[in-house]
């Protein structure tokens, strides 16, 4: 072993050991119990750590936060304390953070309680509410290394750009403007390509529900935080599934909103300037409520005046009561109509995800929705291959140039190449641009077509679909992105809505299945 690789892995120790450290003695669990002694963390377990105004805290909403602590009945500081203690032990379980800046966060939450008791209102909508970052927002006195050992003590990779540790992301300022306590950063896989969480850095990050398998990536901290009510409301990005997939393994809500909706302005990335497929920005919570209220509290503070890629949209509550509307006046000639995507043709969900479709169909069904099959004409397979080439823009130029700077390795399941192709020139990234437009245009162009199937007079409003073939993947089996990606090749907004979990005595392996290719074959012995 040489110096380089003793030097990579002892700094990526030696970080990994100061956010041990930076939980405070009386938050430590000892003993933490192994998977095998207790796959699931989340519920009863991890709430026997926490006190009983602790539990009643962290196991309320990010909407019924907001209500008590804008109109004073739980004090900031008291719910800032309540979730800093509940994140401390969830990292402890499975490894989910990155930065803990708990001191500052009561600071700020004190600091709100005096405003409060001065004004008798509170500073903004967001007042009291704790919000989790992944680790690619830059928030002062607090590093971003977006698990690239070589970044750790830099900004972004680079040393004396007087930025380290003083800047702020844009969303960073809005959020302390709308009264939201920020108290930690979560884990990501290095380069953010990765539908699993793993860095040299925290190492792995585990499905809290079962700790066997993973939280998802590339917002995999987020994900686990959360279900384990560590946080009730965060942020993460997306630019294949990171938002969605994290959501969707650990049972939570999650937002991927379009393109230019919120601002992405002044966080980390990786292979920043590939702009035909970009990531965006979007909030994860316990509760549909909390997407809500994140979303509309970000647009008051107008972030197409800050970051000049976000639109100039306002929260259209006109759009909500017409959509609201058709919800509630079902039976009256209204309704809504989904299509829906059991299978794209390529790989079969697990018996899981399949009746989870299944129970979301015969619920919307039930309250007199319309469902259609929805069948777009283009293959999967171009649709596959043109976001991953144009994730391969640069030839991993960006990322490779990240593990260079330690001399880290790369984990194995990053989707990326782990050694440099051939970059892209500017001819080729405008004939993919121009391919890409017109599979997008074909797509609308199906999508309206809908209307001829719908009884509504309307194309459909909405797809359902699996996020990904598995309920929740197994380390190092994350063996099919298509279910994901397709949403960010199209910009389409889209939700994840946790249905069920997955039950062995209910979802039976499918006996004598034919694989229908390799990927499908591989996918469907992860299921045994």
């Amino acid at each position: 072993m040489n110096a380089v690789t003793n030097d990579w892995r002892a700094i990526a120790k030696e970080k990994r050991d100061s956010i041990s450290a930076s939980i405070p003695h009386e938050w430590r669990i000892p003993g933490v119990p192994s998977a095998q002694e207790q796959r699931d963390v989340t519920g009863k377990f991890i709430q026997q750590y926490l006190n009983e105004k602790e539990r009643e805290i962290t196991e309320t909403d990010a909407v019924g936060i907001s209500k008590k602590t804008k109109t004073g009945q739980w004090k900031a500081i008291d719910v800032a304390r309540a979730f800093c203690h509940r994140a401390a032990i969830a990292h402890q379980l499975v490894s989910c953070l990155h930065e803990t800046f708990f001191d500052a966060a009561v600071k700020d939450a004190q600091k709100l309680d005096d405003y409060y008791a001065t004004h008798k209102k509170p500073i903004g909508p967001l007042h009291g509410v704790p919000i989790s970052l992944k680790d690619q927002f830059h928030v002062k006195d607090v590093e971003t290394s977006m698990g690239y050992v070589g970044w750790i003590g830099t900004f972004e990779g680079k040393k004396g750009t007087n930025k380290e540790r003083v800047f702020e992301s844009e969303m960073v300022r809005e959020l302390r403007n709308l009264g939201a306590i920020l108290y930690c950063k979560t884990s990501v896989p290095h380069t953010l390509m990765a539908g699993e969480t793993v860095n040299n850095i925290i190492e792995y990050t585990w499905n809290p529900k079962n700790r066997n398998l993973s939280s998802g990536g590339s917002s995999g901290g987020e994900g686990a935080l959360i279900s384990l009510r560590g946080s009730p409301l965060g942020f993460g990005t997306d630019i294949g599934g990171s938002i969605r997939i994290p959501a969707a393994f650990n049972g939570i809500f999650g937002l991927r909103p379009s393109a230019g909706r919120l601002p992405y302005e002044g966080m980390a990335n990786s292979m920043d300037g590939q702009n035909s497929v970009l990531s965006v920005v979007g909030p994860l919570a316990t509760s549909i409520g909390g997407l809500r209220l994140a979303t509309k509290a970000i647009l008051s503070q107008q972030p197409w005046l800050h970051d000049p890629l976000v639109h100039e949209l306002p929260w259209r509550d006109e759009q909500e009561k017409e959509i609201l509307n058709l919800v509630n006046s079902v039976g009256d000639g209204h309704k809504l109509a989904f299509g829906l995507l059991k299978h794209d043709g390529l790989v079969t969900p697990h018996p899981p995800v399949r009746r989870a479709l299944d129970i979301a169909v015969g619920t919307l069904k039930r309250l007199g929705h319309e469902v259609v099959e929805w069948k777009p004409p283009i293959p999967r397979e171009q649709i596959n291959e043109l976001i991953i080439k144009i994730w391969n823009f640069d030839g991993s130029h960006d990322v490779l140039g990240a593990f260079g700077l330690s001399g880290e390795q790369p984990a194995k399941q990053l989707v990326l190449p782990s050694s440099p192709s051939p970059q892209a020139n500017a001819s080729d990234i405008a004939a993919t641009n121009v391919r890409k437009r017109g599979v997008q245009k074909e797509y609308m162009d199906y999508w309206n077509s809908t209307k001829e199937l719908t009884s509504t007079g309307r194309p459909i409003d909405a797809i359902l679909a699996p996020l990904a073939p598995f309920a929740a993947a197994r380390p190092t089996l994350y063996t099919y992105l298509g279910y994901s990606i397709w949403i960010n090749l199209f910009d389409y907004t889209s939700v994840v809505v946790p249905v069920t979990n997955a039950d062995k005595s209910v979802d039976k392996v499918d006996v004598g299945y034919q694989p229908i290719n390799e990927v499908d074959k591989k996918t469907y012995e992860c299921c045994k």
